[in-house]
């Protein structure tokens, strides 16, 4: 038996950071890139390094600056985590595995550390080839949560459902994290946006902008479990913004999306400064004419624009700053 799996990029496009909070988010997943995982039987159970489990360096300072970006642990940990989380779960809900051992490996090509869920991609990836080699399904909107236990609880890696969720389900997707619902069930409320035409959507990112999204989630964490009123009071406007944005969606009133766009950065903006070079990513794409915002934490940045010609503005003015410019392909 041959297993392969893949997990798509993502971009959130209205509503993050509030998918942590209780609020609503809405993302995409595209095809652009990818992480791809094999999983074959084989006497032992054993793991593979990949493309994210570097071992080799060109100088001391090759190593000294890929540890501070990427740590010491690499892809490998992801693999063991959701594993893990995978097994209690089928053990403690009486599920019966065949005893079958696995080896996987995996590769990804997508840009690392630049707020496009390379890692979630990696473990999203492992859950799907696992439920398809044992034959166990975890309930659809169970999964991102399996998942996000896994990096959070297991790995200490500060992060929310929305990677997760977009991850599973592909598409574009509107999510309602309301707090009832998500501390009773453990998930939030999924919506699949089935839209017969999208909006122009376009990604920028610059991998010498990469950081580790979880020191942001970790400083957003303590202020919103402070009480913080700024805090607060953000996270029910990023939400409300994400749920203007599934209206305009469904109801193909693209014209209205620019705005929002820019208000969700601009909000983030104000409850906790973003740094120059990635605030220049914004501007840069705006002064351009298009709308722009972070797809994720930094590095990368997402938006709408209105013809061939501005996008031609878009990718010649970004590339001055050192951006790659795309347009995504939905995946699923």
């Amino acid at each position: 038996m041959l297993i392969t799996k893949r997990s798509y990029a993502r971009a959130g496009f209205l509503g993050n950071p509030s998918d942590g909070y209780f609020g609503k988010t809405i993302s995409f997943a595209f095809s652009n890139f990818a992480a791809e995982l094999t999983m074959y039987e084989t006497p032992e159970l054993g793991f593979i390094p990949g493309d994210v489990d570097d071992s080799t360096f060109k100088s001391p300072e090759d190593l000294l600056n890929d540890i501070q970006l990427f740590g010491y642990y690499g892809g490998i940990r992801l693999l063991k985590a959701v594993s893990k989380l995978f097994f209690l779960y089928c053990r403690d809900r009486g599920i019966t595995l065949d005893r079958r051992n696995f080896t996987v490996r995996y590769r990804s090509d997508i840009p690392r550390l630049v707020g496009l869920s390379g890692s979630s991609a990696i473990c999203t990836a492992m859950l799907k080839a696992l439920e398809e080699f044992y034959g166990v399904e975890v309930p659809l909107e169970y999964a991102p949560t399996l998942c996000l236990e896994a990096e959070r609880d297991e790995l200490g890696i500060q992060c929310g459902l929305q990677d997760r969720v977009i991850q599973m389900y592909e598409g574009v997707v509107f999510m309602d994290f309301e707090k009832n619902l998500v501390e009773s069930t453990g998930h939030g409320r999924y919506e699949r946006l089935l839209l017969p035409s999208l909006p122009n959507f376009y990604i920028a990112y610059d991998p010498n902008r990469a950081e580790v999204s979880g020191k942001y989630h970790r400083k957003l964490r303590v202020l919103f479990e402070e009480k913080k009123p700024d805090i607060l009071a953000a996270m029910t406007e990023f939400a409300d913004i994400a749920q203007r944005g599934r209206d305009a969606l469904v109801a193909g009133e693209f014209a209205k999306l620019p705005e929002l766009v820019n208000a969700n950065f601009d909000l983030r903006d104000r409850i906790f400064n973003v740094s120059p070079a990635n605030r220049n990513m914004v501007m840069t794409a705006r002064k351009c004419g298009a709308s722009a915002k972070f797809a994720g934490s930094g590095g990368a940045i997402v938006g709408t624009y209105e013809d061939e010609a501005q996008y031609a503005r878009l990718v010649s003015g970004l590339a001055e700053i050192g951006c790659s410019v795309l347009k995504p392909t939905i995946a699923g």
